[in-house]
Parts: C-alpha cells; structure tokens; sequence
C-alpha cells in the first residue's frame, strides 16, 4: 500500500539549483524532501565547467543576480566546512579571476565599451595594459588587442559543491530521494497544488519547487502551468594534464558574451556547422584544461559532433598557441536549460497556486544557484530579497508569447535521462 508522504516543501530536481534551494530552505527550518528522477547532480550540473562569474553579464538583473552570487559564495564555503568538517568534499573552491580578451579591433572596442557600462554599476573591471598581459598569462597569444580582468570571477567543482550543498541540506533535516520521478500534481478542489504523484507514491505539500533545469518545461507542463525552458547544448574539452601555470586564470575571447546572449544556435534540421562557438580556457585543481564552448539548440540529441568540437579546439589554440600539442583525452556535452530572453525563471506560478520555479539559468546556474537558493527562501518566507524578485517572475511580459503558445521543451528525447 502507498503510504503518504508530507513536507513543508517539495523540490523537484537535485541538481545545484536544488540542492541549494533546499538547503536555505531547511536552514529556515522548513520540511523539506527533494526529489530527483536519477542521481543527484547527475544531469545538468555534472557536464558544467563551474563557472561562478560577473564577467559574461551585461549591466541587468543577471548581473544583479551574479553579484549577489559572488558574495554569498565565500560565505556559503566557509558554512560548509563548518558544517560538514572532514565529511566536506574537495569543492575545488578557486577565485582565481578571469581575463577577457579580444583579438580584433573591433573586439576591443566592444570589449572596453562592456567594461566601461559594468562597471557603472560597481563591477570590478580592470582593464589591462597589452605589455601586462604576458605577466598575467605567459602562454596567451601576443595577437590580442585588448584585455579586461575580472577577480571576482571563480570555480568550484560542480558535482562536489552540489553534493556538499545536498549534505549540508541534509543536516538541516531535508529528505532526499533519487530515482524517484514525478508523475503528475495532487490538487485541492479550488485546483491549487497541494503535492505531487510520483513513482515513490504521493508526496503531500503546500508548496512545490520546480527545479529540473532542461526539463522544468516538462515538470512545468505536468503540473498544469507551462514555462518555456527549452534544452541547449553545450560540449567541452577535457585535455591532458598541463602544468599548473599554463593558463592561470579562466580565459575567453569577448565573443563569448556575444555568444552567451545569442537567441541562435541550430534547430534539429540543420548542420552542426550552425551552432555558436566561442573560444574559453580555464585549469582544473586535478590539472587538465577545460576548453570551450558551443551552444546549440538541437533537443535532447545528446551526439557529440566532431566538427563542432574542432572548431572550439580550434579557437583555443588561437588564445593558447601551445595548446596544440596538448592531447585531448576525453569530451562531454551537456543540456542547459534556456529561456527565450535570457534570465533565469524565479518565483511564484500565479496560474497554479503552489507552484514555484527556479530554473532557466542557461550555463550560468552553478554561479547563480546560492543567490537563487537565497532569493527563493526569501520570497517564500516573505523576507527582503536579497535583489528585485520581479525580472524572474514566471509570467513577465519578455515571457508572455512564449508561455501563451506554450513553446518551450516540447523537444523529443534520445535517452531515457530526459524524462522528466
């Protein structure tokens, strides 16, 4: 016989979005169970790099977002090791800084142009003397034209900060289940969302948290309030081990914004020579590189394709000559869950009293999770958010055709992991 379950609050998703949701959550000392279809940070946040960054924003809600990020990072670090002591995985925390570079003239216009407008709003961007760069990277390319550093930018490990984020979580009282998918919303008589049918049986709840990154729009849809979250498809190189001064900070081409912010990327019908890639170099504590990056709008068709992965070896060893003669050993792609105008879906479901969302972070979610987690807390509690809640909110106006037409995941599957 299924045996009920309550909760305070259910999340749905247990990746870094959600093991931090859950974890501000249990420290306000509400019940609260996550849920997730397969392994915890198995999914999304398994194939990131762990990017904590102010760097790749415009002046805007995101970059308010990110800032506040990147202050509650050091923070949630420190409560972690408290926390978990000896039990506290190596999270591979690393503010090592970024350096963005352009290698045009046009570029480095562009570049300074971004600089100048963050730091209006109190980004530090430090803008680099060309003769100053070798000090700063010795092996990067003299052909640039221009560079910014960022020492606000970070890294961490994604799958160790979200674990530790899960266990911490877990010494506050919340409940985590794996391999246990949602099958569709428990309802009241006045249609409000009081809890969820899963494979595990009905979990009893006043509020659920929707969570599941590339599959939101798939969770969103079975409990009766569709967002547009749509799968977009990244790949990374993973190359040998370098030494550790090879590249010192996480390095890009300032097309990489440009690249961040593009709606584009190809559809199921054309080439893989349509999608958008952009150079990005960064180390690793274990010592290989991680090279990046594309992205593509291609379903859930998890291929890697060769042609796309040589065109970003390609752009790396633009930055980093030396690179080309540094093996690549493996590669790996991953789903990011976008949204139509780029900012993160936070908030209330006004449709579907109950329902809440935090997904739409695109490749921006391991930086943005803990101010997320934050601002959800906050919002659910009826505290002061730590920024302005109403950029996120599920049906704002750059959402609305989207979410009428109910565009968004309606992509088909290649595996079973992209179930909701």
């Amino acid at each position: 016989m299924e045996v009920a379950v309550r909760a305070d609050i259910v999340v749905i998703g247990a990746g870094i979005i959600g093991a931090a949701c859950a974890r501000e959550l249990a420290g306000a000392e509400c019940s609260v169970t996550v849920l997730d279809r397969a392994a915890a940070a198995s999914a999304t946040t398994a194939h990131g790099e762990g990017n904590i960054l102010v760097s790749d924003k415009a002046p805007g809600p995101e970059l308010d977002l990110a800032r506040a990020s990147v202050r509650l990072w050091p923070q949630a670090v420190a409560e972690l090791g408290e926390e978990l002591g000896p039990r506290l995985p190596d999270i591979e925390w690393d503010r090592k800084g970024g350096l963005v570079v352009a290698t045009t003239a046009a570029g480095a216009a562009g570049l300074g142009a971004f600089a100048r407008e963050q730091r209006q709003t109190g980004v530090d961007a430090q803008p680099v003397d060309l003769g100053d760069v070798p000090g700063l990277e010795p092996n990067l390319s003299r052909d640039i034209t221009a560079a910014v550093r960022y020492p606000e930018d970070a890294q961490v490990q994604p799958v160790a900060a979200a674990e530790a984020l899960l266990a911490s979580a877990r010494t506050r009282g919340a409940r985590v289940r794996q391999a246990t998918a949602v099958l569709g919303p428990i309802r009241d008589r006045s249609g409000a969302l009081r809890g969820v049918h899963t494979t595990a049986g009905p979990w009893h709840t006043p509020v659920v948290l929707n969570a599941a990154g590339p599959w939101a729009g798939r969770v969103a849809r079975l409990l009766g309030a569709p967002v547009p979250v749509r799968p977009r498809r990244g790949m990374v190189l993973v190359t040998a081990r370098v030494p550790p001064w090879t590249v010192r900070h996480k390095v890009y081409d300032a097309d990489y914004v440009a690249t961040v912010a593009d709606t584009g990327g190809e559809s199921e019908e054309t080439t893989a020579s349509g999608a958008l890639t952009s150079s990005v170099v960064e180390s690793t504590a274990a010592g290989p590189l991680l090279v990046g990056s594309s992205r593509r709008h291609v379903g859930f068709d998890d291929r890697l394709r060769v042609d796309v992965l040589a065109r970003i070896a390609a752009k790396a060893v633009r930055l980093f000559p030396g690179l080309a003669d540094v093996p690549v050993i493996r590669a790996y792609g991953g789903f990011r869950p976008g949204v139509p105008d780029h900012l993160p879906i936070i908030g209330p479901d006004e449709r579907v009293p109950g329902l809440w969302h935090a997904t739409g972070h695109e490749g921006a979610g391991i930086g943005l999770s803990v101010a997320t987690a934050r601002l959800i807390r906050q919002m659910i509690l009826e505290e002061p958010p730590v920024v302005d809640p109403r950029p996120f909110r599920p049906l704002r106006p750059g959402l609305a055709a989207a979410t009428s037409t109910g565009a968004g995941d309606t992509d088909r599957p290649t595996s079973s992991s992209a179930s909701p």
